[in-house]
């Protein structure tokens, strides 16, 4: 008999064409599910008579109370090598091997830059004016040459972002808790004195950081005041580095000019959520990581991994 084996939140039903999973269909019985199950009770029942679970990124979390529902799952497969949604302690009390992959390709790098052009060229608003016939010519461009291009976080994406600013010739500074002066000077990088002072001094100001204690809610009220009238907040990240309810009243009243925003705390976003109605954001579907390359690589992983684990020396295992 086969083992079950559930696919989670497929929605681009690409699962199954973004790699070869010839080399498991002996023993596996693949299932997959395009669309979001939000209800725990919908979804323990869905998936209750699975032995492997493959989870795209963050789309569905894996708390405790879920793998009490779930005795069957021994092995829990997510894309990436970190995910904060799943409770590795419950994982582990619970028998569960929770494994990750390795993606590929720059998709947040480059939706990072598709949102800084998208706002500063005012691309959305032009577009629907062509499209019904409006105002022809409505908008007046924000330069990138000579801006300042500030950077929370100076990792691999990060460094990439600064790489693209400088070649569109902006000035680029960066900050984070353990960023060296040799890490910024590496890159080109002139290292902010402080997080105030690359916020105050910025006219983009993009956020590359990891979500942990030291910071979620490192944005709020005064960090976001600190910000220049004209600058602009792009969180191609996690949403949770920004105080939700004071980026809402810093884009409603001014105090900064916009937002380009990928990421949100709950994912899809709510119909009547702000976020999809204020007109100084430019949002997408947290799509930085949705692309050809990267999912190629995700699936290729997730491949990997079972075969390991049927193999019985389960690999890129996480704690």
């Amino acid at each position: 008999m086969k083992i079950r084996c559930a696919v989670l939140d497929d929605y681009q039903q690409v699962a199954m064409s973004m790699t070869d999973w010839s080399v498991i269909a002996d023993r596996v019985d693949v299932k997959v599910f395009n669309t979001h199950i939000e209800s725990e009770d919908e979804l323990s029942a869905a998936i209750d008579d699975c032995e492997i679970v493959v989870i795209m990124r963050e789309r569905t979390p894996f708390r405790r109370a879920l793998f009490e529902r779930l005795p069957r799952l021994k092995l829990l497969v997510t894309t990436g090598m970190r995910n904060a949604s799943v409770d590795l302690a419950a994982a582990a009390e619970h028998g569960v091997v929770v494994s990750g992959t390795r993606g590929g390709g720059e998709g947040t790098t480059e939706l990072t830059w598709a949102l800084i052009l998208g706002l500063s060229r005012r691309i959305v608003r032009e577009n629907e004016a062509l499209r019904t016939g409006g105002s022809w010519q409505s908008t007046v461009g924000v330069d990138l040459n000579g801006k300042r291009l500030g950077l929370l976080g100076l990792g691999h994406i990060g460094t990439n972002v600064a790489r693209i600013g400088q070649a569109f010739g902006m000035q680029v500074a960066a900050w984070s808790q353990n960023l060296t002066a040799e890490k910024a000077a590496s890159a080109g990088v002139r290292l902010a004195a402080s997080k105030d002072e690359l916020l105050e001094s910025s006219d983009f100001v993009s956020i590359h950081l990891v979500l942990g204690d030291r910071t979620r809610g490192l944005l709020g009220s005064r960090e976001l005041g600190l910000m220049r009238p004209t600058a602009y907040l792009i969180n191609t990240s996690r949403a949770p580095i920004v105080d939700r309810d004071a980026l809402i009243e810093a884009l409603r009243s001014g105090t900064i000019a916009g937002a380009g925003l990928d990421v949100f705390e709950t994912e899809p976003l709510p119909v009547d959520d702000p976020l999809r109605s204020l007109p100084n954001v430019l949002a997408t579907p947290h799509i930085g990581y949705v692309t050809e390359a990267s999912y190629q690589g995700f699936y290729r992983g997730i491949v990997e991994d079972i075969e390991a684990f049927l193999n019985g020396s389960p690999v890129n295992v996480l704690s």
